[in-house]
Parts: C-alpha cells; sequence; structure tokens
C-alpha cells in the first residue's frame, strides 16, 4: 500500500493516508480506459437533430408547371430537394448513440485512471475553517496549496455541510469541476491537473470501490403438499416411475409369503381329510389289484427277437387256392 501527505487548508503537513492497492494501485489499462471514454462522450449526446424529407415538407402538392410545351426543366413538387425550401436528402433524425459498458469494466476503468493520476492528487485534512460560501475564500485556498490558475476536479462526498460551503465557494472558478465521489468518471479524471479532495473523500472512494464477497441467505423451503394425480406433470410422473416401482417390489414380498402360507394351509387341510377318511372306489380297486396274480414278465413284454421271426416267415395259401387247378399256358397246348 502506498500512501500520500495530509495538509490543511495553508499547505502545511498535518499527517498520512494510505491508498489501497486495491483502487490506486491497480494496473492502468488505457485501452480500457479509452473504451470508457468513448461510451462517456457518446452517452452525453441527445441524438435529437432531426431534418424533414420531401415528404414531410409542408406543400409542394401541385405541379409547379405542365410537362412539356415550356422549355424548363419538369418539375413535379416545390419541396424538391434541388429547389430552395425542399426536403433534405440523408438528413439525421432522432437516434440512440448510447454504449453499453459492463459494470465490472467501467469500474476498472475509473481505478486506472485513478491510478494514473495518484500523483497529481491532493489531500486535505477538512475544510471546516471555510465559515463563508464565497469565491475569495477558495481561490485563497489554490493560492495556499499552489493549484492555482489549473484544471481542478473537486471531490466530495456530502457528507457534512462543510461540503455544501465549499461548492457554492468553488463552483464559479475557472478550470474548477465539483463532482461526488459516486460520480467520479474517467473524462473527468483525465482532463483535470489536480485532484482535491478529503480524507472522508479518499475512504468513501476506498468504499466505492471495495470488493465485498455477497452470501445470500437461503430461505427455508416450504413442505410440498402430495400433488393431486390429475395435476401430476409428465416429467413427475417420469420421474417417480423407479420409486413407485421399488415401493410395489417390497409391497410384494409380504404379499408372497402371505399366499405361500395360505397355500400350505390348503394343502395341509387336504392331507388331513384324505388320511381320516379315503373313498370306498380306491380302497376296492388297490383290493383287486392286490388279488389279481402277477403275470409274468415274459408274457407282458415279447421279446424282440420272436416279433422279428414272424415278419420274415412266407404267408400260407388259402385252402381255396389249392384246391384250384392251375391254368395251362397256351405254348403246352
Amino acid at each position: 500500500m502506498t500512501s500520500t501527505q495530509v495538509l490543511d487548508l495553508k499547505g502545511k503537513k498535518t499527517g498520512e493516508i494510505t491508498l489501497k492497492d486495491e483502487v490506486f494501485g491497480v494496473e492502468v489499462k488505457t485501452g480500457l480506459m479509452h473504451t470508457a471514454l468513448v461510451r462517456q462522450l457518446a452517452n452525453g449526446r441527445s441524438g435529437s437533430a432531426n431534418t424533414k424529407t420531401r415528404s414531410e415538407v409542408r406543400g409542394g402538392g401541385a405541379k409547379p408547371w405542365r410537362q412539356k410545351g415550356t422549355g424548363r426543366a419538369r418539375a413535379g413538387s416545390r419541396r424538391s430537394p434541388l429547389w430552395e425550401g425542399g426536403g433534405v436528402i440523408f438528413g439525421p433524425k432522432p437516434r440512440d448513440f448510447s454504449i453499453a459498458l459492463p459494470k465490472k469494466m467501467r469500474a476498472l476503468a475509473v481505478k486506472s485512471a485513478l491510478a494514473a493520476k495518484k500523483e497529481q492528487l491532493i489531500v486535505v485534512s477538512s475544510f471546516a475553517d471555510v465559515k463563508e460560501a464565497k469565491t475569495k475564500n477558495a481561490i485563497a485556498i489554490y493560492r495556499d496549496l499552489k493549484i492555482e490558475g489549473k484544471k481542478v476536479l473537486l471531490v466530495l462526498d456530502y457528507t457534512t455541510d462543510e461540503s455544501k460551503t465549499i461548492t457554492l465557494a468553488a463552483r464559479n472558478i475557472e478550470g474548477t469541476k465539483v463532482v461526488h465521489v459516486n460520480n467520479l468518471s474517467v473524462k473527468d479524471l483525465i482532463e483535470s491537473d489536480v485532484i482535491l479532495t478529503t480524507e472522508a473523500g479518499v475512504n468513501a472512494i476506498h468504499k466505492r470501490f471495495e470488493v465485498t464477497q455477497k452470501v445470500r441467505a437461503v430461505p427455508a423451503r416450504p413442505e410440498r403438499k402430495a400433488p393431486v394425480a390429475d395435476a401430476i406433470s409428465p416429467k413427475a410422473k417420469l420421474k417417480a416411475k423407479p420409486e413407485a416401482k421399488a415401493e410395489t417390489k417390497a409391497e410384494a414380498k409380504p404379499k408372497a409369503d402371505k399366499a405361500e402360507a395360505k397355500h400350505e394351509e390348503k394343502s395341509e387341510a387336504k392331507a388331513k381329510a384324505t388320511e381320516a377318511g379315503e373313498p370306498k372306489a380306491k380302497k376296492e380297486t388297490a383290493k383287486a389289484e392286490a388279488q389279481e396274480p402277477a403275470e409274468p414278465k415274459a408274457k407282458k413284454a415279447a421279446p424282440k427277437a420272436e416279433v422279428a421271426e414272424e415278419k420274415a416267415k412266407p404267408k400260407k395259401a388259402s385252402k381255396e387256392e389249392e384246391t384250384k387247378p392251375a391254368k395251362k399256358s397256351k405254348k403246352e397246348d
């Protein structure tokens, strides 16, 4: 951090004040300062220039003379741009010349100008000794501070009545411009030869460009009520699907266990009922099966070899075929 001396209204040193590097010690960026200056000059233009075209000028409705036969040049209106009192070709119209610049860039441009003009800064303890708002009092202060005849930029914070008094006393001096701390601009800083302010003004400049991290308080969210089925959006339905599936799976497990328990109870009841009283038909069939002799396995299932031999035997001729005489052939006759 750099420091500068503090003077009284007679030009004597009374102390020192530190200048923060975040404001007066930044890198001077001339390109950004030029952009801010162009913006300030452009935004100062009213853009109210206006001219009338031939259609907007009053009169000129009748043709001055006929088209042919007069020997003159043909003319259709007295308000032609070629005639005196006629319209203006491509004249200016009201327009907006304003240029936008981000807030941080504007602040950095002013800080660069302050850093460039740091050597021309004169800090006074206060203007409390100025009792009357007269120009001669301000000129006497300028003479004691050796800034008479220079372009002075008087920067005040307007927190006390003394600021109003010195404003009225100094505003009529040629080359002096009085500004509020919050209205500091690149144009005013560049054009001035001396920057005159007080200790309170320096502190106000520091406060204006102080970088603070704003912590936003997050309000507590109110509890949301269950949405109505008809009012649920499609996106909400898609999000609710996996949750619903998980719930159905969790609910399905106890249901499956209950179903298995009921099935086991039914099967046990049927088994008890069959043991208690079996039908008579089943008992009779069981007795009949027990009385029948068991056939030999050989009769039940004939071997494959016997079946094959029966198929291979030649068929025997019937009795009628045997009694019929054999027909003689013609060759034998």
